[in-house]
């Protein structure tokens, strides 16, 4: 029997409810579909393997119990969901993803100098070893002068001491972690030692010069071997220059056997440079030898000390010989050197520093003793690029350079003043020509260079004044021949600049009415000046304006049926004119 008062249940509700149920599933299944197709449109899919469809999400649908009765109702009929919540099959394929532009690596902050591992150590062992060498000046010097101990004890106490930090040296190099001590103590007794013979030579005097510099020389090399074999560039720059700065305190002033000294030095720290890149040793071997010699140079040449007198002979001699002994030996260091790298930019720069004491020579040596030194230094430096190739660049322009100037400083001793721009200008036209034949670049700026002091020292000798005053007229030969020669190198110049390619048709027509104005002015003053040198300043002067006057006019003629024969080019003709 059925209790009256159990409440009873709606079979109608139960139907509703489970038609909701169904819409809710069919629209939590368009939701899915619709996170999924966003979710293939963000992620790039592989190559390799092609999108699956997602699964169906199975919804939970409640079943209506057994036991109630199921009553023929009308269900409520759901919603249709919209296009876009229809699940395909396949998934359409993700829009291309934009490609990421690829970002320079960032550069990370140079470390400063100072704090970079071992640099601490490195600078006390520099500070050290200049302590340690300068008590060994004091030691040879300055105990001298206080008298505590003999000479011979003093020498003897520094070469033991020399030889202790060698030997220290080799023994710390080889623990570990040594190299910076090592490298420093067998610095500081190479330095040392060579000090102590520098000492017993020039100072106490008690070794005569050759036997002293050969002394010198097997404690220079043994040093550079040392640092060969370390293959320390620090060791061998740092050795030559603490022996190039204490030196001088052993010697009474910059003395012949001083200077022979730095000089040996420069040709011992050579060999350690063969097959490695050592600029600094480069450096430091070649510039307390070259300093030595200009001031040597300077100071001679201010007291007058001349290769004639008898005194002073020896002295200039040992000058003249040391500053060709530094040019030949920087110059073929370098040469050798650049051949193995030819960027190496230092070895240039150390070949032009080793020229300086010869092309300053010219204070000690005579005149013609100058000229010759300067012929041979150019004919040397003229010969490096012909017989030594490849040379690179910096180098054949280098060599070209010091050459001119050689030539320069032999033309200026061997020619009277007059016939200084005839010469110049001589040797201006046949480098511009030869320049234009071979394509020389070199050559062409030489000559330009030397034509450009020949026109200066022309038109010094025959200003505007000249020209336009009868009583300032001129009538030399010198500027006579020299004019002639300004205007043909002036059309020289400006033709051969199209063969060497230092000028396009853009700069051509202000090239061209630059070199006929230079031109016409050089040709009126060498006509005036033959007037004048045939005539006398009265008749002379009257005559060559006449001359040269007719002159441009014919040049003018010329110019004007030239541009009408080439209609191309008639504005540059009239411009002439």
């Amino acid at each position: 029997m059925v209790n009256p008062a159990s409440p009873q249940i709606d079979p109608q509700l139960v139907a509703r409810l489970s038609g909701e149920f169904d819409a809710l599933g069919l629209h939590m299944r368009g939701v899915a579909a619709d996170l999924t197709r966003l979710r293939s449109q963000l992620e790039i899919p592989s190559p390799l393997s092609a999108p699956q469809a997602p699964a169906q999400p199975q919804a939970y649908l409640p079943q209506p119990q057994a036991y109630l009765p199921q009553p023929q109702v009308h269900q409520p009929m759901a919603p249709t969901p919209p296009a876009s919540q229809v699940i395909p099959a396949v998934p359409p394929q993700p829009a291309p993803w934009p490609p990421v532009r690829a970002q320079a690596p960032r550069r990370e902050p140079r470390e400063p100098w100072w704090q970079r591992d071992g640099m601490v150590s490195r600078v006390l062992a520099v500070a050290g070893a200049a302590v340690t060498l300068i008590g060994v000046l004091m030691l040879l010097v300055l105990a001298a002068q206080a008298g505590f101990f003999g000479p011979v004890a003093r020498v003897t106490a520094g070469a033991v001491f020399s030889v202790a930090l060698v030997g220290a040296g080799i023994r710390v190099y080889g623990r570990p972690g040594g190299r910076i001590g090592g490298l420093a103590l067998a610095g500081t007794g190479v330095a040392g030692g060579y000090l102590d013979v520098v000492a017993a030579t020039s100072y106490y005097g008690w070794l005569p010069p050759v036997v002293g510099l050969a002394v010198a020389f097997g404690i220079a090399a043994g040093g550079m071997t040392l640092a060969t074999r370390w293959q320390s560039q620090p060791l061998a720059a740092l050795s030559v220059v603490a022996v190039a700065v204490l030196a001088p305190a052993l010697a009474d002033g910059l003395t012949v056997t001083l200077l022979a000294f730095l000089v040996l030095l420069q040709v011992a720290a050579f060999p350690p440079q063969l097959g490695r890149d050592w600029p600094y040793l480069h450096a430091a071997r070649t510039i307390p030898a070259v300093l030595g010699m200009l001031i040597a140079l300077a100071d001679a040449t201010w007291n007058g000390v001349s290769p004639w007198s008898g005194a002073d002979r020896p002295v200039a001699v040992a000058l003249l010989a040391l500053a060709v002994v530094v040019a030949v030996v920087g110059v073929g260091s370098a040469v050798v050197l650049v051949r193995r790298n030819t960027a190496d930019v230092t070895a240039t720069v150390m070949l032009v520093l080793a020229t300086l004491p010869l092309l300053f020579s010219g204070g000690v040596a005579g005149r013609w003793t100058e000229v010759a030194l300067q012929c041979g230094l150019a004919a040397g430096l003229l010969a490096v690029p012909v017989v030594v190739r490849p040379l690179p660049g910096h180098t054949r322009v280098t060599t070209a350079a010091v050459a001119s100037l050689a030539v320069l400083q032999a033309v200026s001793g061997a020619s009277p003043r007059d016939a200084l721009p005839v010469v110049l200008l001589a040797i201006a036209l046949g480098l511009v020509a030869v320049a234009g034949q071979a394509r020389s670049r070199i050559a062409y700026g030489a000559g330009v260079g030397f034509g450009s002091i020949g026109a200066l020292l022309f038109l010094d000798a025959a200003p505007p004044e000249a020209l336009a005053n009868q009583a300032d007229a001129v009538g030399s030969l010198a500027v006579i021949a020299s004019g002639a020669m300004v205007a043909v190198l002036m059309v020289l110049v400006v033709g051969q600049a199209h063969s060497v390619g230092l000028l396009d048709g853009r700069r051509a027509d202000a090239a061209w009415i630059a070199a006929g104005i230079g031109a016409l002015y050089a040709g009126t003053a060498a006509v005036v000046a033959a007037g004048v040198a045939a005539l006398g300043a009265d008749r002379g002067f009257i005559a060559g304006h006449c001359a040269a006057t007719l002159g441009a006019m014919v040049l003018a003629t010329v110019s004007l049926r030239w541009g009408l024969a080439h209609p191309d080019r008639a504005h540059l003709a009239l411009e002439r004119v």
